[in-house]
């Protein structure tokens, strides 16, 4: 019994180990799925203490493979822990994990880039968008295939706050590549600042906690991993949706080595590409010779915020895509070509 005034913690039994458990399923990591094992349960400890107190939290963990995790939240002394896993190999070991915490442990054999999270946990977790961030945490070392397309898909949520973000500003603590990681915490001017930076921060508070070797992990990945910690502000740097922020910062990007009028020049039809891009620059009081990495979170703001008011005086310029422009044009000049051809010109 536990001493008066003082809460029982919960500890998983003795267990085999995470590589035993590898070895008893006789589990590989495929190559295909950029899957690696992290067996240090000294690192993976580190991981859920730097995502905070998880005393009595829910954790959602994406990804958890032969649990090595998983094993390290559940001692956390967490009141519950949903694990979805895609990959059925890790089902029995993941089942040998609940059967030593009974109660503890929820698994779903799915997929995390389309599991609905919205209901999985009690709605009494929920809290005020303002509000303090609710008890529930994300947690997961992501395989390195689905890891940016699931942050872009979470990233989304945060802005509409629906998903995971239902329940208000929900924390996550994820794994991503080193290079992956830098993008995403990169500052104004920096060599790493890229899409992913803007379109993390000006939703997230985004820190770099702390950086694993690649040894660390079977097998050893060609790179190192970094940890990073996500936690949505109460208020968004650019206050429009997401899709249309996207869209500049895309644009902008896709010449990154080029001054920044070059990239936002192709959120314009060609016929009227220079009077539009001169006068979104003008507008936003934006130097069209700055590069994209030394445009700050305020440069994107005033960008978006203009060309919102550009798309609803023009109500197809958004529905625009110069890559689409550039596919029919070519489509063109090709039966052009082939006509001409048939025609013996």
């Amino acid at each position: 019994m536990a001493a008066a005034g003082k809460l029982s913690t919960f500890r998983l039994p003795p267990l085999p180990t995470i590589r035993e458990i590898i070895k008893l399923f006789r589990l590989q990591a495929l190559k295909q799925l950029s899957q690696n094992f992290l067996l240090d349960l000294r690192l993976t400890d580190k991981i859920v203490r730097k995502a905070g107190n998880l005393t009595n939290a829910y954790v959602y963990e994406v990804g958890p493979g032969p649990g090595g995790i998983t094993r390290s939240i559940l001692n956390a002394n967490v009141a519950e822990l949903l694990v979805v896993e895609k990959d059925t190999r890790f089902i029995p070991g993941l089942q040998m994990l609940s059967d030593a915490a009974p109660g503890k442990l929820r698994i779903v054999h799915g997929d995390v880039l389309t599991f609905k999270i919205e209901n999985a946990f009690p709605g009494s977790l929920k809290r005020q968008w303002e509000d303090d961030p609710p008890n529930i945490h994300i947690i997961g070392n992501l395989p390195f295939s689905v890891s940016t397309p699931l942050i872009i898909k979470w990233l989304e949520n945060v802005s509409c706050r629906n998903g995971p973000f239902a329940y208000g500003r929900t924390q996550m603590t994820l794994t991503f590549q080193k290079e992956v990681a830098e993008r995403l915490t990169a500052s104004t001017g920096s060599r790493q600042r890229s899409r992913l930076s803007v379109m993390a921060q000006y939703l997230c508070s985004v820190q770099h906690l702390f950086t694993i070797p690649g040894q660390a992990f079977i097998p050893k990945p060609e790179v190192d991993v970094g940890v990073v910690r996500f936690t949505p502000l109460i208020e968004p740097v650019i206050a429009q949706p997401f899709q249309l922020v996207e869209k500049v910062v895309q644009n902008v990007f896709q010449f990154r080595r080029k001054y920044c009028y070059r990239g936002l020049g192709m959120l314009f039809p060609e016929a009227q590409r220079l009077e539009s891009t001169g006068k979104l620059l003008q507008l936003a009081e934006v130097d069209p010779t700055l590069r994209p990495c030394q445009l700050s979170l305020t440069h994107f703001k005033s960008l978006c915020n203009v060309y919102r008011k550009m798309c609803d005086e023009d109500p197809q310029l958004f529905a625009y895509n110069f890559r689409e422009d550039l596919k029919q044009n070519k489509s063109k000049n090709q039966n052009k070509e082939v006509h001409q051809e048939s025609c013996g010109l």
